[in-house]
């Protein structure tokens, strides 16, 4: 077995030095999607500080607000759903190239390479001066495979795309030392918020449970809505214990969410199913554990998570 070859310094600096040089958009995140490195020309399209490393969303959401950054394609209203939608997508492949415009009126190639481990590298030229024959109607249909994936309210990934990304999930298993948790989310006593708030309420409150359930992802993990008030999560390579006290802190950050403005003592819960996919699951049968599980959280009591004893 062949040790690795030392570390060069001088290639190191000179790679840095040609990435600062460059006039491409480089960046660099890590398994949070955090922004560990950006060379001038990312930081200047993004609006960011020398020193700033922010989440990506953060990033986006900044940028979005003063008017820099990524062209959003949609209103103001809907901005949160349409970050949504973006990073349900974000990570997904290991390799992925798209269009992107900018607000400064540049039309940019983006290129974002995945590692096992979660890092991103982002890379994105200036392809502005190119011919756009046809450019409207790849941007239709890639607007169309958008729509297709999304829920239309809260902007994460529907229930054909997340059974998908599931599937995809699974088939991973076969690979040693991989790991998955599957988990079934249902809103607590849904159907009263609906009755006495109204559904305008209802859905609001939906949305802010898929914000928080993103936030509780990772770069590896998934998650989006099954339908009505159920929501499916998957977090990879992690032991049942640590899914556990994943989903716990998300049920902890439910109990303090307070999405409604005009009720400020308004607060929600849920229940959680939980179960371990095991190799040669499929998407239905591990969902089976994890909906019995979520059956046993919501007679004892809700506002918990059951892992599944099969």
């Amino acid at each position: 077995m062949h040790n690795p070859p030392p570390t060069d310094p001088e290639l190191l600096a000179q790679m840095l030095a040609l990435q600062e040089a460059s006039p491409q958009l480089i960046g660099v995140f890590d398994q949070h999607d955090v922004l560990r490195f950006a060379n001038p020309a990312f930081r200047v399209a993004f609006n960011l500080a020398p020193d700033a490393q922010p989440r990506w969303l953060d990033m986006m959401r900044a940028n979005a607000h003063a008017g820099r950054g990524s062209v959003v394609s949609a209103p103001p209203a809907e901005l949160e759903s349409w970050l949504a939608a973006v990073a349900s997508r974000r990570g997904t492949p290991a390799f992925r190239a798209f269009e992107a415009d900018l607000m400064d009126g540049r039309w940019i190639w983006m290129c974002e390479t995945l590692l096992p481990n979660g890092w991103m590298f982002c890379c994105a030229s200036d392809i502005s001066s190119l011919k756009t024959d046809g450019r409207a109607l790849r941007l239709q249909r890639d607007q169309a495979l958008r729509a297709a994936q999304t829920d239309a309210l809260t902007g994460i990934s529907n229930r054909a795309h997340v059974l998908q990304q599931l599937e995809q999930q699974l088939a991973g298993l076969a690979e040693p030392g991989r790991r998955l948790a599957v988990i079934l989310l249902d809103l607590d006593r849904f159907k009263q918020i609906n009755d006495g708030l109204g559904h305008e309420a209802g859905d609001r409150v939906l949305c802010d449970f898929a914000r928080q359930l993103q936030r509780s992802t990772r770069r590896g993990d998934a998650c989006g809505r099954m339908g009505g008030e159920e929501f499916l999560l998957m977090l990879a390579d992690v032991e049942a214990e640590q899914a556990r006290a994943i989903v716990e802190r998300l049920l902890e950050q439910l109990r303090q969410s307070r999405p409604l403005a005009e009720q400020p003592l308004f607060r929600y819960t849920c229940s959680a199913g939980l179960a371990v996919a095991r190799a040669g699951d499929s998407a239905r049968s591990v969902c089976q554990r994890a909906d019995v599980a979520l059956y046993q959280a919501k007679a004892a009591g809700r506002d918990r998570c059951v892992l599944s004893c099969d």
